[in-house]
């Protein structure tokens, strides 16, 4: 009996967990269409989680494109497929781990401190402030938050997509000493632009999902600062089960 309860009451922890996400999502869209949110907050936050993630992405991106080269380093050396090696990584880069490891590392340092950040408002009772001052903080914090996450992981990933190949085509020139002209005639050849235009549509959709998720958390915060510690937590948690369960969705309707 104790299971069958344990079990139930985690059903309907993540039947309503959904549920707020769902609302959340519908105030969202109804306050964009027509447009009724803070433009100049837009802006401030797109700086906050685009140009102030870059250098992190940059170099998250390149080791990715190096990883990805070396792993494969052993086939190519065994068979000289030398032609195969800009190809296997740039697929592989391009079409999942791109998007997938800078959506985790986006949800990590803009989602969780976006969390916090209303979490904090909450409980120290600023959201209430502003609905005193007939201002709805979906329309003036939440929905510039969604677009600047949903724009700038789509710019940040392509962004990324570029340093990773060029990681990739230095690790193959310094260690495998294959030259990186042959690398990108691989990425090239391998007319790779669908795998790109999908890890693009992934990067989008992980952006959408991180922002409502963690404005969810952060606007559902209560318990002070062990609330806002708490709701952190599981809006990493939820952030990365939504990134792998998007890039499920996506991958099999593109294929």
């Amino acid at each position: 009996m104790k299971l069958l309860a344990m079990i139930g009451r985690t059903c309907l922890g993540a039947a309503e967990t959904v549920g707020g996400i769902t609302i959340v999502f519908a105030r969202i869209l109804r306050a964009m269409f027509p447009p009724r949110f803070d433009r100049d907050e837009t802006w401030l936050n797109l700086y906050k989680v685009g140009v102030k993630s870059y250098p992190i992405v940059i170099m998250t991106a390149m080791f990715t494109g190096a990883i990805m080269v070396i792993q494969s380093g052993q086939y190519v050396k065994q068979t000289g497929a030398t032609g195969l090696l800009g190809w296997g990584a740039g697929y592989a880069v391009l079409a999942e781990i791109g998007p997938v490891l800078i959506g985790l590392m986006f949800s990590g340092r803009v989602g969780a401190n976006n969390t916090a950040e209303l979490g904090t408002m909450k409980v120290t009772e600023q959201l209430d402030a502003l609905r005193a001052l007939a201002i709805d903080p979906i329309n003036h914090l939440v929905v510039p938050r969604f677009l600047s996450m949903m724009v700038m992981l789509l710019l940040l990933t392509a962004l990324g997509d570029l340093f990773a190949l060029i990681g990739g085509a230095l690790t193959s020139e310094l260690i495998l000493e294959v030259d990186y002209r042959v690398f990108f005639h691989g990425v090239f050849e391998g007319h790779l632009l669908d795998e790109y235009f999908t890890g693009l549509c992934k990067a989008a959709s992980f952006g959408a999902s991180i922002s409502v998720i963690s404005c969810f958390y952060g606007l559902n915060v209560s318990g002070g600062a062990t609330g806002v510690g708490r709701a952190v937590n599981q809006c990493v948690v939820t952030s990365a089960i939504g990134i792998f369960v998007w890039d499920y969705l996506i991958t099999y309707l593109a294929n």
